[in-house]
């Protein structure tokens, strides 16, 4: 369609008309009231204009900037109207069709002239071109006979070259004869050209029967009558001539002669033959090619690569006895005779590669002729055998390993009079502690020779089979030798009085999360090395994912350990602490006893963890973990030991501030971290707003109400409910302080709904349940969260994680927990139905 307007049209009209339809604005408008859409905002145009409270006193100054740019718009409008007026006039429209008809009218009369003139040219020089044409005509003739006279002379040459059978000359003369008769290929219906092309071939076929027999006599010659190997150098120059099916056809017999002793003397069913005498095999080849090299060799010509071809034939016939030998062994076959074999194969294969500094691949594929397939190398033969060696390997490993498997993993138990280990221990023992187990490194370093044997012999299907063996035993030794030393046995010995926690268990979960640690590193790096061998077909199918995931959740098992025996070391602590009427103490004192205690034994189980794992970021995650795990003890007793009145309520925030200075010390300097201290401090901060409302005094009402309010930061009537109970309020002073509740937060409309004492279980456990985690470590593929806020971890006890979510910073919550951020914003009664049934709870009150 457009090369049709450019030729009715001028340009200048086209130009015109495609500026008006492709006209676009060179430069877009910032201002945002120039695009109007269902998208448009007029908040951010105003947020804009005045991004803050200074920019309102440029109010008249862009009251004034509006009311000019609306002014210049509608000047604008009016001046668009105007021309769209005049642009639409019916007269103006109905020249412009005139003038446009009028140009196509000239156009067609300048079409006719141009043809009228171009017929005239051609009636003009028409004799002229059959002259050309008689002049190329005569020329092509005299050209084509002076080729065939030059044919003609240099067959009658060749006839008589082949009579005295001098190759040398008949290489030339044939090459010329070829040469010139293939530009007469399109006269072969002339009858004289027919004749000279069917003498041609004969003359060719007479040259290659000469040709047979000459190397023939020159393959078997006879002692006697030598032959030159001049002569033959000369008669492979006339079978280049001849072309390359001559040459296959000759160097194909020279191969087929050579290696006919080889195939009667390696018969399989002959001794010779069989798979502990490959090494004969390889002895004969390289006396052939050393013979061939010496004597026979030196007459062909180099480009042939005569040795490659002898080399190829080799390799095809020896492969199918390798795999008729190795299919007929079957189970039979040992690991030794295949690896032997296998390996002098290889080796034989790199010799000759390096003979001839080119890859064995590379000498299979010149040596055959497309469309066939290359020959394959005779170490191809023994890749559905490997199987045998994979085999062999899985054997080793279940051998290697069954000492440290099952019962054989688990260590005996310490004695009733053991006493706990401390770091004096340690510097007291000349001996350094172990840091993995000593079977990790031995099942890597298996892995690694094993890899590279495998690699040597194969990179293909036997490498994958052994990638997936890995694979297998790496998910053993997590699961029959890690995780089984995690496990509890049915009858626990009775702990020493003088500790209060297992120094075994600790040191051998510290044992296993250096040595799982270890595992999963060495893991990834041996699937790179895997993927860096094998071939490209596997390398994809090749992930040691999901078993680095199961020594993942061996370390998170083992922290889990150590969590118990936290929580073990300060059960007593807690018990003291759910012991106590807090709702009888009459005046504040220092830190109570209990504290003193709960501290000790914090640090005591934090010192003996700390030296002895290697991990920073483990230890980072038990020290997250175990703060969280103390202020949920914490929490639990405080609600267990209710009613807690003012007084208690006091004495419990001083025994906090010591449990957080305790806690806050934990780590040390090398291991404190500003999320852990920012955890810590939101974790006790909700403590800390907790406590501070329960030493609130009720009376006034509207007073306690407003602390709440400000220290709770929500209008839940459940959540006030909590307070009440921890602070031991009598029901019948309960019920005007709710009904205050209601009515005051309801003129609240800014607090929350819901804040972290909605997750307070007022009914809580007193010890932490561990036993969800220590299973088989496909329960939980990872459970290992590496953040650094102490609160958001959960390593399986029920309620005993899940009070202490995330406190903040200060103020009040939000429904999700999260401080700062704003959430749902809570409705006033949203919640009929509860408010509801607390007024039919009242009226069924009795009186006091």
């Amino acid at each position: 369609m457009q090369r049709r307007y450019d030729e009715e049209l001028p340009h200048e009209v086209i130009v015109a008309i495609q500026r008006v339809l492709e006209l676009k604005t060179e430069q877009q408008s910032e201002d945002p009231l120039d695009v109007l859409s269902n998208n448009f905002n007029p908040e951010d145009v105003l947020n804009r204009l005045f991004p803050d409270e200074a920019s309102l006193s440029q109010l008249e100054t862009v009251q004034a900037s509006l009311a000019r740019n609306q002014h210049d718009l509608q000047q604008e409008i009016d001046s668009l109207k105007a021309e769209l007026r005049r642009d639409q006039d019916p007269t103006r429209m109905q020249l412009i069709q005139e003038m446009i008809s009028d140009l196509l009218g000239q156009m067609s009369r300048i079409r006719e002239k141009a043809t009228e003139s171009e017929a005239v040219v051609r009636n003009i020089t028409k004799d002229i071109q059959v002259l050309d044409l008689a002049k190329k005509n005569l020329i092509l003739s005299m050209t084509t006979l002076k080729r065939l006279q030059m044919l003609v002379n240099a067959m009658t040459q060749l006839e008589d070259q082949v009579k005295e059978n001098n190759y040398k000359d008949i290489a030339q003369t044939l090459a010329v004869v070829k040469q010139i008769s293939a530009s007469f290929k399109p006269y072969m219906t002339v009858h004289r050209i027919l004749q000279v092309s069917k003498r041609i071939q004969q003359l060719q076929g007479e040259i290659r029967t000469r040709l047979d027999g000459e190397f023939d006599a020159f393959f078997l010659q006879d002692p006697a009558k030598p032959i030159k190997p001049s002569s033959i150098a000369d008669a492979c120059a006339v079978v280049d001539v001849l072309g390359p099916d001559v040459r296959t056809h000759v160097i194909d017999r020279y191969v087929a002669l050579e290696l006919k002793e080889y195939r009667r003397i390696f018969r399989a069913t002959d001794e010779a033959g069989h798979l502990d005498n490959i090494s004969r095999r390889y002895a004969w080849f390289r006396r052939l090619l050393h013979t061939h090299e010496v004597e026979q060799g030196r007459a062909f010509p180099a480009e042939w690569k005569v040795g490659w071809h002898l080399f190829a034939k080799f390799v095809g016939i020896t492969r199918d006895d390798l795999s008729a030998l190795l299919s007929k062994a079957g189970s039979s076959l040992t690991v030794k005779v295949l690896l032997e074999t296998l390996q002098e194969t290889i080796e034989f294969e790199g010799s000759i590669s390096k003979k001839w500094a080119t890859s064995l691949e590379g000498i299979l594929k010149a040596t055959t002729l497309p469309p066939a397939s290359p020959i394959q190398s005779m170490s191809s033969a023994f890749e559905p055998h490997l199987g045998i060696f994979v085999d062999a390997q899985d054997k080793a490993l279940s051998d290697m390993l069954a000492p440290h498997r099952g019962s054989n993993a688990t260590k005996p138990r310490p004695s009733l009079d053991a006493t706990p280990r401390t770091s004096a221990d340690h510097e007291d023992s000349n001996d350094a502690p172990t840091v993995v187990l000593p079977s990790s490194t031995e099942l890597f370093y298996f892995y690694g020779q094993t890899l590279d044997q495998c690699a040597k012999l194969s990179t293909g299907q036997a490498l994958f089979d052994l990638c997936t063996l890995h694979k297998k035993w790496l998910r053993i030794y997590a699961e029959d030798v890690l995780s089984i030393r995690l496990k509890r046995p049915a009858v626990q010995p009775r702990k020493s009085l003088e500790s209060r926690f297992d120094m075994v268990e600790l040191d051998q979960a510290c044992l296993l999360i250096n040595t799982a640690d270890y595992c999963q590193t060495t893991a990834l790096e041996l699937e790179d090395k895997i993927k860096e061998k094998i071939s490209e077909a596997f390398r994809d199918k090749i992930t040691l994912q999901a078993e680095r995931d199961l020594f993942m959740s061996v370390i998170s098992a083992g922290i889990t350990i150590h969590l118990r025996e936290l929580d073990a070391a300060c059960d007593a602590a807690f018990t003291t602490m759910s012991r106590i009427q807090w709702s009888t103490l009459s005046q504040v004192s220092g830190q109570s006893s209990y504290v003193t205690d709960l501290a000790n034994m914090a640090e005591q189980v934090a010192d003996a963890v700390k030296p002895m794992v290697e991990q920073k970021k483990y230890l980072r995650n038990f020290l997250d973990k175990a703060c969280s795990l103390v202020l949920t003890r914490f929490t639990n007793a405080l609600v267990k030991s209710r009613p807690l009145k003012e007084i208690g309520a006091e004495q419990l925030l001083i025994d906090l501030q010591v449990i957080k200075s305790c806690l806050m010390k934990l780590p040390g300097d090398s291991l404190s971290s500003s999320g852990y201290t920012r955890g810590l401090t939101k974790s006790t901060t909700r403590l800390e707003a907790l406590l501070k409302v329960i030493v609130t005094p009720v009376d006034p009402p509207e007073g306690f109400i407003l602390n709440y309010t400000l220290l709770i930061g929500d209008a839940s009537f459940s959540n006030f409910q909590k307070i009440l109970d921890l602070k031991g309020t009598p029901k019948t002073e309960q019920n005007s302080l709710l009904d205050s509740f209601l009515t005051i937060t309801s003129t609240k409309a800014d607090l929350e709904s819901t804040s972290f004492l909605s997750s307070l279980d007022m009914d809580p456990p007193l010890t932490a349940q561990f036993g969800a985690t220590l299973g088989s470590p496909n329960a939980s593929r990872i459970a290992l969260p590496l953040a650094t806020t102490p609160g958001g971890i959960s390593p399986g006890g029920d309620g005993v994680f899940a009070a202490l979510a995330s406190p903040p910073h200060s103020g009040p919550t939000t429904g999700d927990g999260k401080a700062g951020e704003p959430g749902p914003k809570r409705e006033v009664f949203s919640d009929i139905r509860r408010f509801v049934s607390f007024g039919l709870r009242r009226d069924m009150q009795p009186p006091a």
